[in-house]
């Protein structure tokens, strides 16, 4: 069966590593040409090695999201290269570890700009080409702390819930446009997040936590995000058993936050 992706142009954000690079590595193979992006262009260069695509399919554009000019000027720069964009994957995004009594308010604002600002900059920056296509489909990086607040994890969470308050409106707003939209809710995948996130200082956390460590691999995260987004689904919760907490909070609110208060902050 003919691959929905094939044929396509696919922006993807955050492509150096993690969910993004597995994300550029299988839409390569399903037959997608790429834009990527991120701050780290060596990296960005190994993933299109990987990827097997020429110059022709596949643009290696570093972007820092949390640049507001500099992604407007990207953005016009890629779309005047790209015969169209069908998917934008906004997948850029930094964690953290610290409590709010400590976490310094720059760390706060840091995260937000690159998790929802850097989003929303760069949706907006595209959206009017979709609209003009009369087609897109706009995905998310979300995480399931998007969907209730977690223990040294309060202005990520906040990010991610923000995300959600945005987009579920572009989905609305734009739903006569025929542009779809899905949010990524992922639970414990095996990356650096953890090792890459802010402390309450600002400082890079370097340490694998020992639930990520044991989480789903990306390769499975991966099918099962794009599995979602073919069937242009609005969420798309990923992960082993830390996922269902999504559910229990929904359905059991109760019984979740009692739980969650026994967490050691650690």
């Amino acid at each position: 069966m003919k691959s929905v992706f094939r044929g396509t142009w696919v922006w993807i954000t955050g492509a150096s590593s993690g969910i993004g690079r597995g994300l550029a590595l299988a839409l390569a193979g399903e037959g997608a040409s790429l834009v990527l992006s991120s701050r780290n262009v060596e990296k960005l260069e190994a993933v299109k090695k990987e990827t097997g695509l020429d110059d022709a399919h596949c643009l290696v554009v570093p972007l820092d999201v949390a640049d507001d000019a500099a992604v407007t000027a990207v953005a016009e720069k890629v779309l005047k290269t790209i015969p169209r964009l069908d998917y934008l994957f906004n997948n850029a995004g930094v964690s953290q570890r610290g409590l709010i009594r400590d976490t310094r308010i720059e760390v706060d604002r840091k995260i937000m700009d690159v998790n929802y600002f850097g989003a929303v900059a760069l949706t907006k920056a595209v959206l009017p080409v979709m609209i003009r296509q009369k087609k897109g489909h706009v995905i998310v990086t979300s995480s399931i702390v998007g969907k209730f607040g977690f223990p040294m994890r309060s202005a990520y969470a906040a990010s991610k819930h923000a995300l959600h308050g945005f987009f579920e409106t572009l989905l609305v707003e734009e739903k006569k446009s025929n542009i779809s939209v899905s949010l990524i809710i992922p639970g414990h995948i095996v990356t650096d997040v953890s090792i890459n996130a802010l402390t309450a200082t600002g400082e890079k956390y370097g340490k694998m936590d020992p639930g990520q460590a044991k989480g789903m691999s990306v390769e499975k995260a991966v099918k099962k995000i794009l599995r979602g987004v073919a069937r242009k689904k609005r969420e798309i919760v990923v992960g082993k058993s830390d996922a269902w907490s999504v559910y229990l909070k929904k359905y059991f609110p109760g019984l979740f936050f009692r739980l969650a208060g026994k967490v050691s902050p650690v």
